[in-house]
């Protein structure tokens, strides 16, 4: 089984609390349809855990596959730059057949991104090297697809859907209280 490389830190985008017993980060890719799916469960999977999940997403994108996935991680991590990240990552997942850039500008100002600021961020070197980094931890961690799961450290690979990966993190949070 891989292991998480590197483990959560400050660079990572986080909901939830940072000391929540179970750690749920997903490898994604903002135009893969599977990862469209898995974003509507991970959200039902949170709503059902509360505080009891941690929920981190870092950028995998496939370009050679999904030609819009790379544009599209580099739009998370500008609107990001403004506190903006999970809002803009919900409206990338909730329109993946629309990523062009005049689209991507479009939600930097709908969630209320400075869009001129957006706009040279999106291009920016610190930008490119965060969506560089994510994808290298996903390669050292073992990343070969999207959307690929780990659970505290550990690859998960059994099935996403929603009531198996809602029974593992809930027998996973009962394990933990029993300690």
């Amino acid at each position: 089984m891989s292991t998480l490389r590197p483990t959560l830190n400050a660079q990572d985008h986080i909901q939830g609390r940072p000391d929540a017993p179970i750690q749920l980060v997903e490898y994604g890719d903002y135009e893969c349809p599977f990862c469209g799916r898995a974003h509507l469960i991970v959200k039902a999977v949170q709503r059902a855990m509360g505080d009891d999940l941690l929920f981190a997403f870092r950028n995998f994108p496939l370009s050679q596959v999904h030609p819009h996935a790379l544009r599209a991680a580099q739009a998370a991590e500008a609107a990001g730059l403004q506190d903006r990240f999970w809002p803009m990552h919900d409206l990338l997942f909730q329109n993946q057949q629309f990523l062009e850039d005049g689209h991507l500008l479009r939600y930097a100002g709908l969630i209320g991104c400075d869009v001129d600021q957006f706009a040279q961020d999106i291009d920016s070197e610190e930008v490119a090297e965060k969506v560089r980094s994510d994808f290298l931890s996903g390669a050292r961690s073992g990343v070969n697809g999207t959307p690929t799961f780990f659970i505290n450290g550990e690859r998960y690979d059994a099935s996403w859907e929603p009531d198996v990966l809602l029974s593992v993190l809930q027998e996973l949070r009962g394990v933990r209280e029993l300690r």
